[in-house]
């Protein structure tokens, strides 16, 4: 496989992490959102990624092979004093380039950058119950399981699932 690059996103990004949002999106697999709720424009896009850059307390990365985005990350804290400390995150890689190495090379620019972060102490992420690849990878990476909404996700009439909560410290 061809070497992948972590770097901050850019507006001119926008396009590609919104083609690869749609894709998984479509999938009806790990997402709270549907297809159907999504309606993102570019520019809109463009202006969410300029929105991260612009706060310190956040952070928006690409995962790129050959200058071709595969996957992003993006992390977002909260305004609130009490709450300013912590973040969570969201992740989505191109369904080709699943189990290649490229969401544990995310999450680790991710941790790498809230070590040196001088507000985050704890990046936080809720994952649904049903995703183990991505459960597996976070134990990996030092995620711990905090807690679970129990039946928090309706798939359908009959059909939920468990949102999971997990956290990791990175000012230890």
């Amino acid at each position: 496989m061809e070497k992948v690059q972590i770097r901050l996103a850019e507006q001119k990004d926008a396009v590609n992490m919104l083609e690869i949002q749609r894709a998984v999106l479509s999938e009806e697999q790990y997402l709270l959102s549907t297809i159907e709720e999504f309606n993102q424009s570019v520019e809109g896009q463009k202006a969410w990624i300029q929105s991260k850059i612009d706060n310190e307390r956040e952070t928006i990365l690409v995962a790129e092979i050959e200058n071709v985005v595969v996957g992003w990350l993006v992390f977002q804290s909260s305004n609130r004093k009490r709450l300013s400390h912590t973040g969570s995150f969201g992740m989505m890689i191109d369904s080709t380039f699943r189990g290649k190495g490229i969401g544990r090379a995310l999450l680790q620019e991710l941790l790498n950058w809230a070590e040196q972060n001088r507000y985050i102490e704890k990046v936080s992420l809720g994952v649904f119950s049903t995703n183990i690849n991505a459960i597996s990878l976070y134990k990996k990476m030092g995620f711990i399981e905090e807690g679970r909404k129990i039946g928090e996700v309706k798939l359908n009439d009959n059909e939920y699932i468990d949102d999971v909560l997990m956290y990791i410290n990175v000012k230890n």
